[in-house]
């Protein structure tokens, strides 16, 4: 029996509702969404329109139609990167962020001479608002922050760093893809522009799903990256101005949203607290155990409401992906080793040259019995 211990990548296993209302749709409704007006077709519509709402409703969001459906965290970060830079523009990022938006903005600088400013964390992965404060430039339209490291698990300052930015009169962009579920947001309190989101990790949904919301009045900064049928105002040549449909162009993943819809009920229900509490009580687990052996260095901050489900560490003598394969083969524990798609990351830390590091990520379903298990493990390998 495996121990899941990826959850940064993709969350297992979703809460039963999640399979059951993917089951119920694909079986029962099994068509698009806003692509007809027969009661299967509003049914599947009424289905996506949950989704919205309950997204709305876990990230304080007051408007669900500035809430837009993606079929990925990547896919929203492209959208929102994409659709409201400008040639000659500056954007402040920061050495935490993750390919999906580092990539983005490479694609920027090389084709539309964007200037990117990528402000640096301390050894524990914090980013200090006065560097950004510092980084930004009369001609910065947008700062971008990874309100959750998938390396070192650091939940940087967010209301901080949003009266920073606000105060300047500039964008705000939040990635939330390992904050979202797992900690409290609420981005009418903090003034966020703009936050895209993964469906598939901390939100519990299931894979091909995603978001970006959009603050009322920020659509006009947002232009569509991808252009195609909608299902309303099919007369015109061009994208609808109305959210959502302006920027969901093709038929969405209906079984997905579905699953989305339940999975953000689920949490509310559960309450992201709660969830919380849980993780911060088994990474503290792990995180003890893991200190107490003395070829194993640990990265990132000690366990506290400030930090995220992650713990990464490396092992002396051993390269990272060696030693995640050996707790493979030894007891079936699934984890991530390597860079994590966050090469700037690794090289603040020091862990480029080496591979990365070993990372395990728990959920809202890992149990005391299985880090005990996997902490065993490790001890069992390193002392081999």
């Amino acid at each position: 029996m495996r121990i899941y211990l990826d959850n940064a990548a993709t969350s297992w296993p979703k809460p039963e509702a999640v399979y059951g209302a993917v089951d119920r749709y694909q079986r029962e409704i099994g068509i698009a969404a806003g692509r007809g007006g027969y009661n299967d077709a509003v049914a599947a519509a009424r289905i996506v329109d949950a989704a919205r709402r309950e997204i709305a409703a876990l990230i304080g969001a007051r408007n669900p139609q500035h809430v837009v459906f993606a079929s990925n965290g990547t896919d929203a970060l492209n959208l929102a990167i994409h659709g409201t830079l400008r040639p000659g523009d500056h954007v402040v990022a920061s050495v935490c962020d993750h390919n999906s938006v580092l990539r983005p903005l490479a694609e920027q600088s090389r084709s539309r001479d964007v200037a990117v400013t990528y402000v640096g964390c301390d050894s524990l992965g914090y980013l200090d608002p006065d560097d950004v404060r510092r980084a930004i430039r009369p001609n910065t339209r947008m700062v971008i922050i990874n309100h959750a490291s998938n390396v070192t698990g650091a939940i940087q300052p967010l209301a901080e760093i949003a009266a920073v930015v606000k105060g300047c009169d500039k964008l705000l962009m939040v990635d939330s893809s390992q904050s979202a579920g797992h900690t409290p947001i609420n981005v009418t309190e903090l003034g966020i522009d703009l936050i895209a989101g993964s469906g598939h990790k901390g939100l519990l949904g299931p894979a091909a799903t995603g978001f970006l919301y959009i603050r009322e009045g920020v659509e006009r900064h947002v232009q569509p990256i991808r252009q195609g049928g909608t299902g309303v105002e099919s007369q015109l040549d061009r994208q609808p101005d109305e959210l959502p449909t302006r920027y969901e162009s093709g038929s969405l993943n209906g079984p997905g949203l579905a699953g989305l819809a339940a999975a953000a009920t689920f949490l509310r229900e559960q309450t992201v607290e709660a969830v919380a509490r849980h993780e911060l009580s088994i990474v503290s687990r792990l995180w003890d155990g893991l200190s107490t052996m003395p070829t194993i260095k640990l990265y990132g901050p000690a366990p506290s409401p400030a930090r995220g489900p992650v713990v990464s560490f490396s092992a002396r003598g051993y390269d990272p992906q060696e030693f995640a394969a050996a707790l493979d083969s030894a007891r079936g524990i699934q984890c991530r080793a390597g860079l994590h798609c966050a090469p700037k990351m690794h090289e603040a830390l020091g862990t480029l040259e080496q591979g990365g590091l070993v990372r395990m990520s728990v959920g809202w379903a890992t149990t005391a019995e299985e880090i005990d298990a996997t902490l065993a493990t490790v001890e069992a390998i390193v002392a081999a």
